[in-house]
């Protein structure tokens, strides 16, 4: 898919040593934080100069493609919000697409999941294994993600298979507890699962908006029948702009949420989302996320070809050990694209 941007550059045959650089600023200064634009260029060595210059002028080159024989170059405007966490060992948390299929058809999902989404199961056999080998290799976590978990009839026997390893967390907007899966949720451990139940405003107008006439309020009503339950509730809201934020924030005080129960992230660009922030590959610390596909870099852009490390999941050892060396490759080479020459 085209990455949408604010402002294209028509470079044409322009460097940065003949005139390139003046239209650069220029359109920089037409953009926000955040903003995307492009550089159209017919020389294929002009990448290693816009790399440099994003480099050391703190923007961000986050996608390269070919079009007609000309490439396009995307850069954000300024850098990534930080990973808080990046210190965090790979391979501690390891995150698992168990399905790509949707009840609800949010308009930013960042892996195109809806009820049209073909499911893509990971399946309960694959998960197994994962689990067994995951508790060999030091994994202190587990996220259970989608599509929407517990459309899974098997969804009981998959949380009973994580939680065994580690503590888990099982990310759902809520709307599929009860009848049956809320029989399933009453027979597993309070103890090593947590729910993750999405819910991005605190009326439901804007949340509505997003994922659909209802979705705000069989959310609540799930977050408070989890808590009925005895089981851990982490709210997670997905937001456009830092006001957003510090709105749900203030609703969370009112609410008694406490801080490490809260989850408030910027949408991503990617999947579904035409706008958001523009995440590359190099702007993410690696979380091993494993899907039917094979595994990725991260679990933002579980379907994306330049997230996939591998498409060989087992042995398990082996598959972190990819992640572990891609991400040594990207620590190398920002190293030295940071390096200074020195002419006199």
């Amino acid at each position: 898919m085209r990455t949408i941007v604010k402002i294209e550059v028509d470079a044409g045959v322009k460097s940065f040593a003949d005139g390139l650089l003046p239209e650069l600023i220029g359109a920089l200064r037409q953009c926000h934080p955040g903003d995307l634009l492009a550089v159209i260029g017919s020389e294929g060595s002009l990448g290693a100069d816009l790399e440099t210059w994003c480099r050391f002028t703190h923007n961000s080159l986050i996608d390269k493609t070919v079009e007609s024989g000309r490439t396009r170059w995307v850069i954000r405007y300024g850098e990534a919000p930080s990973d808080a966490e990046a210190d965090r060992p790979i391979g501690s948390r390891l995150w698992l697409y168990t399905n790509f299929d949707c009840n609800l058809h949010c308009d930013y999902c960042c892996v195109r999941s809806s009820p049209k989404a073909p499911r893509r199961e990971l399946g309960l056999a694959r998960i197994q294994r994962i689990a067994t080998e995951a508790a060999e290799l030091g994994v202190s976590e587990m996220f259970v993600t989608g599509g929407e978990p517990f459309l899974l009839a098997d969804i009981g026997e998959i949380l009973a298979a994580c939680t065994a390893t580690a503590p888990t967390t099982v990310l759902t907007n809520g709307a599929p507890l009860a009848g049956r899966r809320l029989h399933t949720l009453r027979s597993l451990s309070r103890d090593r699962l947590t729910l993750q139940i999405s819910l991005d405003s605190p009326t439901p107008e804007r949340h509505d908006r997003h994922r659909g006439k209802g979705s705000w309020q069989r959310a609540w009503q799930a977050i408070e029948l989890a808590r009925a339950e005895g089981f851990r509730v982490r709210i997670a809201a997905t937001v456009s702009s830092e006001d957003e934020a510090e709105e749900f924030r203030c609703f969370l005080d009112t609410q008694e949420i406490n801080e490490r129960d809260r989850v408030i992230r910027r949408i991503a660009q990617r999947g579904f989302a035409k706008e958001g922030v523009a995440l590359a590959r190099a702007d993410l610390v690696p979380e091993v996320t494993i899907t039917a596909e094979g595994v990725y870099w991260h679990p933002v852009g579980a379907e994306d070809r330049d997230l996939l490390v591998t498409s060989v999941i087992f042995p398990l050892a082996e598959a972190f050990t990819a992640v572990r060396r891609a991400f040594e490759r990207e620590t190398t080479h920002r190293r030295r694209l940071a390096t200074i020459f020195n002419c006199a």
